[in-house]
């Protein structure tokens, strides 16, 4: 349903205390992450970074599609037979999603892995795909058709080769995760960047909040706005790197997974809330549902907020949120 393709940044990292800040850049879940603590020294610092990835890889091994020994493809594998039971973190993970899927109407959905891909954003899509393979290929889509039974901690996908995948929502779980491992182990303040999955902690060694810098759709070489963020997560989604223009209309990589089209209307949408997976998730979700239903939606979830930017480069926002010029 989507790539994020996050631009977002933090500004440069102010060394006016004892503690040391040290990084990490890895992949995993077919990603970049990048990892940054504060501590006292490399040692501590690595062995902090250490707990993190191991934490994101394991992760990656329950919820990865790919693996065909993960408890997800067995899911998949027994779609329109059985129930699979499964553990209780992935049982919840799902559970979730399902949530976040009514409270948007379907425009996030997790079952948006079956589709076909109809759509292509390589450059090798030279007109318009048909209307019928279109409609057909969310025929098995909806999350309406996941059963969970909580009793027995099962999850069984309804329709023949119906499937899940975590691809908008799992670098923000992985997030968290690691976040709340690194606080939990005494780490004062950090990043987890999870493919511009941004999560952060704690403040600046000046004391003052991280700021992050949003980046202009309309010229991917500006910042539009700096925003604080403290404890919390913020992620964009938007369509200026993949896309498709037929007949003078732009067509994003971000599929409503209701329909099988393309959103339109809009460039981009950031979402802050506190934790990644939500952000994640909602940032796909505002983008299907377009500006007015989108801030419709945000302004009544406490503690989330989002700016959108539409694809003649205005600015909408929600109605907490505050924007500085850089």
């Amino acid at each position: 349903m989507k790539h994020l393709f996050c631009t977002l940044f933090l500004l440069a990292w102010v060394h006016c205390s004892p503690q040391e800040s040290f990084k990490r850049v890895f992949k995993a879940m077919g990603s970049r992450f990048e990892i940054t603590v504060t501590a006292k020294n490399a040692e501590i610092g690595n062995s902090y970074i250490d707990t993190a990835v191991s934490e994101i890889s394991r992760i990656e091994k329950l919820i990865s599609s790919w693996d065909p020994d993960s408890q997800t493809s067995q899911i998949n594998r027994n779609a329109g037979k059985h129930p699979v039971k499964v553990a209780p973190e992935l049982f919840d993970l799902i559970e979730r999603a399902n949530g976040i899927s009514k409270l948007t109407d379907g425009a996030f959905d997790i079952t948006y892995a079956s589709m076909d891909q109809i759509w292509k954003f390589d450059g090798s899509m030279t007109k318009m795909p048909n209307e019928n393979d279109i409609k057909a290929s969310v025929a098995r889509v909806g999350y309406k058709n996941i059963e969970l039974d909580k009793a027995n901690r099962t999850v069984f996908l309804k329709l023949p080769d119906m499937k899940i995948g975590f691809g908008a929502i799992g670098k923000g779980y992985a997030a968290d995760r690691a976040k709340a491992l690194l606080m939990e182990k005494g780490v004062l303040s950090g990043i987890i960047n999870a493919s511009g999955d941004m999560n952060t902690w704690g403040k600046q060694p000046n004391g003052e909040a991280w700021q992050v810098a949003i980046t202009n759709p309309m010229n991917k070489q500006e910042a539009f706005a700096l925003l604080p963020i403290s404890e919390g997560a913020v992620v964009t989604s938007g369509n200026y790197e993949k896309f498709v223009n037929f007949n003078g209309k732009r067509y994003s990589h971000i599929i409503d997974p209701r329909t099988g089209y393309p959103s339109s209307g809009v460039s981009s949408v950031t979402v802050f809330a506190p934790k990644a997976e939500l952000a994640d998730a909602l940032a796909t979700s505002v983008f299907v549902m377009g500006k007015e239903i989108g801030l419709d939606r945000i302004d009544q979830m406490p503690k989330i907020e989002c700016v959108i930017i539409d694809d003649k480069g205005n600015i909408f926002t929600s109605k907490n949120i505050k924007i500085a010029k850089p």
